[in-house]
């Protein structure tokens, strides 16, 4: 028996391990964003500031270890055998809970994951353990579970999300009030006060969360006073004279080296919220397989007696972590950290919901976003209209868009300093705050409302953008609320098959979670895989000679997609095969999305092209139109191919097979000569292929004859005739915007050239 548990324990760090990576992919945006996205340093100064605050913050978190062992539910109600359920239980669901977020790039609190992952299990084996003594479970259960604890998280979240964004939203106006977009000329009389108290607030942030549940603070001074008595007798004086010496100090440093006051803060306040998150959070991936080691330590202590019996009433008492497995921990964070793709896909989503630029929006549009935006425009045009137009006139002035950054870098930063100074240091207070108050904030839902509020103030959620950020915000805090949903009813169900049907069920259990984790890496992959071939798609960053290459590529594409629809289209329809029509399906579903990004990256991309007396930038809008028309046409004569098989219509007759087989085969021949011109860009044989497209028109005005014929012979029914028209109906659209298609590409390039 002393084996089996010993065995559930390697599992239960093996889950741990799991769990770091899952968890820091999703916790790296709370401390990345703002200097990730301001470009405040080169990445490996951010990453190295990053990494510094995760290992000094993990040695500060032995003693918040305690809220995986008693914090949610009392401990002396279970015994050991219980408790390894629950603790399983919790780590399984959690593994895969935190994997499924971080494949779909959404940041979620790992902190309520894991209470309500606790609050689950210990209430479905507290049920099973009232059930069988005969009791009654609405009289017991208060017995078994700290239900006050998941109370404050849901109150923390709702607290968190409102104060968080207001707050946020009031300090970057007023800041940007101050500076402005230009900020460079009013950082020179006002830049060391703001960096001084910037500063300030970022080491009472240090202070307040290095010293929650770390060893040094109950240290006695010579007063009689403990460290932490001392601080929170005398905040202000720390306060005042810390605000003091900031001040001189970066005031001096600009004088003798020249630094960025904006640099210093992004990095200082970075260090400090990877401090606190390797100090707040990292009890939730190892917390508990840490209290499943010390009852198993417990349990061998005293003879490894009858699991069943064994009382965990130890867990309600301090267990100090062994230091060494804190820097473990702290060091597998700090590779995640660097390694992980999915904590940079966590952060392209808040970054994509904050960026001042323009750019693709990764939400839709929701009802509830549209009724709020035009709530606030009317609202707005009712202050503008009340309010004086110079007082209008003279805040707008403030918020006038500039940029140091120039035109030509080819990957501007999402904001700039002075918004991620803002977001570091409004986010520092108010977790500190909540500390010193023990409030249960979370340190994701601070860090990413103090975003997102800040973002509204600098105006980048505009008439054109709000929509689509508002819907993202609820996407997010929807994601929230449904992580302690599922948190709590898978841990819960978990729990209650391996107490109902056995130990066994564990295995089981772990193998699904492996199987989990492989499937979401798999679809990451595949996701990737996707991207590599978007990267075709010109983007913002991009140079002209970039966009030059890039649109042969694509027009390449865009021929070669076209050909495979209409050729194993054809073919695998005339074979009534729906596994292959299917395949090809995906073909046309890719040519699309490729398409309507091309083309609703027009506006970007002709501001890059180069103006002169041959202006280019009128072909490539035909080029993008003619393209998406190209999908749009093989989209809508292969849908209806696979509908007609799936429904199990009757086949097209031996004619009909010949007639498609041979206008395929040409449209195959017309689309290889129009390849071989496009990758050559000679476009000596245009109206070769042009009379070659001509002849295969004829072809099809031939078999629409045939076709009127066969109807009046009643050789085929209407359903038969509606799909053949309609196939060679787009056969035609497609063969005359492939031209066109070919004619502005040739303009483009020339016209390209010639400027050139």
């Amino acid at each position: 028996m002393e084996n089996f548990y010993l065995i559930l324990v390697i599992v239960l760090f093996a889950l741990a391990i799991s769990d770091l990576i899952v968890g820091v992919s999703n916790d790296a945006v709370n401390f990345l964003n703002s200097a990730v996205g301001s470009k405040a340093a080169p990445k490996w100064v951010i990453f190295l500031m990053a990494s510094l605050g995760v290992l000094i913050g993990a040695t500060f978190s032995s003693g918040m270890m305690e809220v995986a062992r008693k914090g949610i539910f009392h401990p002396e109600m279970f015994v050991f055998s219980e408790i390894m359920i629950i603790f399983l239980a919790v780590m399984i669901t959690d593994v895969i809970l935190l994997d499924m977020f971080n494949t779909f790039g959404m940041p979620t609190s790992t902190t309520v994951s894991i209470v309500f992952e606790l609050l689950g299990a210990a209430v479905a084996v507290s049920v099973v353990k009232i059930k069988v003594a005969g009791g009654s479970v609405l009289m017991e259960l208060s017995q078994y579970i700290n239900s006050s604890k998941a109370l404050a998280i849901i109150t923390g979240i709702l607290l968190s999300v409102f104060v968080a964004f207001t707050v946020g939203a009031l300090v970057q106006y007023l800041t940007r009030m101050l500076f402005t977009f230009k900020y460079r000329g009013p950082m020179k009389y006002f830049g060391s006060a703001f960096g001084g108290l910037a500063i300030t607030v970022i080491t009472y942030f240090i202070v307040i969360k290095g010293m929650k549940g770390s060893t040094f603070a109950n240290i006695e001074l010579s007063s009689g006073e403990t460290i932490q008595e001392w601080v929170k007798h005398h905040t202000g004086l720390m306060l005042i004279y810390s605000f003091g010496f900031w001040v001189i100090f970066i005031q001096l440093l600009k004088w003798i080296f020249n630094i960025k006051i904006l640099k210093v803060v992004v990095l200082a306040g970075t260090f400090a919220l990877a401090m606190a998150f390797a100090g707040n959070d990292l009890v939730n991936f190892i917390g508990v397989p840490l209290a499943g080691f010390n009852s198993f330590q417990a349990w061998v202590a005293q003879g490894a007696t009858d699991p069943d019996t064994f009382s965990m009433a130890m867990l309600a008492g301090k267990v100090g972590t062994p230091t060494y497995m804190l820097l473990i921990a702290g060091l597998v964070m700090i590779v995640t950290l660097i390694m992980s793709k999915k904590a940079k896909s966590v952060i392209a989503t808040s970054l994509d919901l904050s960026r001042q630029n323009e750019g693709d929006e990764r939400f839709g549009s929701s009802f509830a976003a549209r009724v709020i935006v035009r709530g606030a425009t009317k609202f707005n045009n009712r202050v503008a209209n009340i309010l004086p137009s110079a007082l209008t006139g003279g805040i707008s002035s403030r918020f006038e868009p500039h940029s140091y950054v120039s035109e030509d870098d080819q990957d501007p930063p999402s904001f700039d300093k002075v918004r991620a100074s803002v977001n570091l240091v409004v986010a520092s207070i108010l977790i500190a705050i909540g500390t010193s108050l023990k409030l249960p904030l979370s340190t994701t839902y601070v860090t990413f409302m103090v975003a997102m509020g800040t973002s509204l103030s600098d105006r980048a959620w505009d008439r054109e953008s709000a929509v689509y950020r508002i819907s993202g915000v609820f996407a997010v805090i929807g994601g929230w609320f449904l992580t302690a949903l599922i948190a709590f009813s898978v841990s819960g169900l978990v729990a209650l098959l391996i107490a109902v049907s056995g130990k066994f069920m564990i295995f089981v259990f772990v193998v699904v979670a492996i199987i989990m984790v492989i499937r979401t890496h798999t679809l990451m992959k595949k996701r990737d895989q996707l991207q590599a071939e978007e990267d075709e798609v010109i983007e913002d960053a991009d140079a002209q000679e970039e966009i030059i290459e890039k649109s042969s590529r694509q027009m390449i594409k865009a021929v070669k997609s076209s050909d495979e629809v209409v050729k194993e289209g054809i073919k695998y329809f005339l074979k009534e095969d729906r596994a292959g029509l299917k395949k090809v399906q995906e073909t046309s579903k890719k040519f699309s999305k490729r398409s309507k990004r091309n083309r609703d990256k027009v506006y970007s991309t002709i501001t890059k092209l180069a103006e002169g007396p041959f202006d280019a930038s009128h072909f490539y809008v035909q080029m993008m139109e003619h393209k998406r028309e190209m999908a749009h046409a093989v989209h809508f004569m292969l849908e209806p191919m696979i509908k007609h098989i799936e429904n199990n219509h009757k086949p097209f007759i031996e004619e009909q097979h010949t007639e498609l087989k041979d206008v395929a085969g040409n449209i195959d021949q017309f689309f290889k000569s129009v390849l071989k011109d496009i990758e050559e860009k000679t476009f000596e044989d245009i109206d070769q292929i042009i009379e070659e497209r001509d002849k295969i028109l004829e072809q099809i005005y031939k078999m629409e004859k045939n076709q009127i014929k066969r109807i009046k012979n009643k050789m085929v029914n209407t359903r038969n005739s509606q799909l053949f028209f309609k196939l060679i109906s787009e056969m035609e659209y497609l063969l005359l915007h492939t031209i066109n298609l070919m004619k502005a590409y040739r303009d483009f390039i020339t016209n390209t050239v010639q400027k050139n």
